[in-house]
């Protein structure tokens, strides 16, 4: 733990000096509130990750399989084809955050409520969001073949988590609701605990374990929601933080898993973003990167899983 608070502090140092230039004040606080996007967005996907892998008892499984980030998909084309370009860019970043986020909360909600009648249906739930996620790709492929040509680079630019193009007040209100999501799910990591050993036995051991599983569904949502329409969907990136998280933390606790996953991830984000912004001068979007590698370990889990 105190390795990967060293490499967090490291990466953000890093970060913060490397290549700077004329007023440090200046530069210190524009980069800083990048910094703190880019931990956010680390920490409320890695831990939403770890939590939803717990609750489906599977570990290559993430809450994008959900469809959060084909919704998030949909809703800037429908934006940028009713309003067009134009007026997809004037929007009030808060409007359009809370818009982002009410929807994608929306619609886990009645997921949700509907299927989740108790935790025995997870899996029917997992089906259905997989199944909703091929829905709003199909209407989204629609809506990019209504849409005018010269706009379409607009839908493209939301295609990515985008970590340069951040707006400083959204930052603030998504690190203090991720601050407070987290801080609460570290305090029950003791049901989280019971909830790894299965619904038979958390239930054996005093656990309203249907309960518990859609409060926990729900910070998941709110989680993801908050950082897709912070950033923008990132879909590999809970994948790769959380397999390595599994592989150093050494212990099945998620007093140790919940606060190790964020840092991990976040120093993946930050040393990621370090390299291809401040050293190798790149224009390229960093995502892109650690998305492929998120989709490798995604191959790996999936092809260790099968040859047992």
């Amino acid at each position: 733990m105190l390795f990967a608070l060293g490499a967090l502090a490291a990466a953000a140092a890093a970060y913060l000096a490397v290549g700077a230039r004329g007023d440090l004040g200046f530069i210190l606080m524009f980069r800083g509130s990048k910094l703190l996007a880019l931990i956010t967005v680390a920490v409320a996907v890695a831990v939403s990750t770890v939590v939803f892998q717990t609750l489906s008892n599977n570990r290559i499984l993430t809450p994008s399989i959900m469809g959060f980030d084909a919704l998030y998909l949909l809703i800037q084309t429908a934006l940028v084809f009713f309003l067009t370009g134009l007026g997809f860019a004037y929007l009030d970043p808060f409007s359009k955050f809370a818009l982002d986020t009410g929807m994608m909360l929306g619609a886990s909600f009645l997921l949700f409520g509907t299927l989740l009648r108790n935790s025995r249906d997870l899996s029917r739930m997992i089906l259905t969001g997989i199944i909703f996620g091929v829905l709003f790709r199909s209407l989204t492929g629609l809506l990019n073949r209504m849409i005018d040509p010269s706009e379409f680079s607009v839908v493209q630019s939301a295609s990515f988590a985008r970590f340069n193009s951040v707006n400083a007040d959204l930052t603030w209100l998504a690190a203090g609701i991720t601050l407070l999501v987290t801080g609460w799910l570290i305090y029950r990591h003791r049901t989280l605990d019971v909830i790894a050993l299965g619904r038979e036995t958390a239930i054996n051991l005093g656990v309203n374990h249907d309960r518990e599983a859609r409060h926990l569904l729900a910070l998941v949502a709110l989680l993801v929601s908050v950082s897709t329409a912070l950033v923008g969907p990132v879909v590999f990136f809970g994948l790769l933080a959380a397999a390595l998280t599994n592989q150093v933390a050494g212990t099945w606790r998620h007093i140790v898993l919940l606060p190790l996953s964020g840092l991990i991830a976040a120093t993946i984000l930050v040393g990621a973003q370090t390299l291809f912004e401040r050293v190798l001068r790149l224009q390229t979007s960093v995502s892109v990167v650690i998305e492929a590698l998120g989709g490798l370990a995604f191959l790996y889990l999936i092809l260790r899983k099968a040859s047992r």
